[in-house]
């Protein structure tokens, strides 16, 4: 059983920075490509950032681009997520998902999802 298990969310003021961790077990994270999601309250979940298997390309929507960063390390099974210059406007409900390649920032062919964590950004 794929398992995706999230950490790192919370409360932070405008400006200030979070980083998101993703770490698996039940799969080896070589394999696939990683994405990130976005959900905040009365909206649809929204594709963030994506990075790449093949060539370790990395991908962003225009909203984050430029303050967020996408990344892997292998050797401990675990992606991440940095978040610069927080806005009220990125608080939501993060979602890290492991599948088959990204369409731009948005994972295609999720097999697997994290549980999500909530990130508040507030003055």
């Amino acid at each position: 059983q794929v398992q995706l298990v999230e950490s790192g969310g919370g409360l932070v003021q405008p400006g200030g920075s979070l980083r998101l961790s993703c770490a698996a077990s039940g799969v080896t994270l070589d394999y696939y490509a990683i994405g990130w999601f976005r959900q905040a309250p009365g909206k649809g979940r929204e594709g963030v950032s994506c990075i790449s298997i093949s060539d370790g390309g990395t991908y962003y929507a225009d909203s984050v681009k430029g303050r967020f960063t996408i990344s892997r390390y292998n050797a401990k099974n675990t992606a991440y997520l940095q978040m610069n210059s927080l806005k009220p406007e990125d608080t939501a409900v993060y979602y890290c998902a492991a599948g088959h390649f990204c369409t731009g920032y948005v994972l295609y062919g999720v097999a697997s999802w994290g549980q999500g964590t909530q990130v508040t950004v507030s003055s």
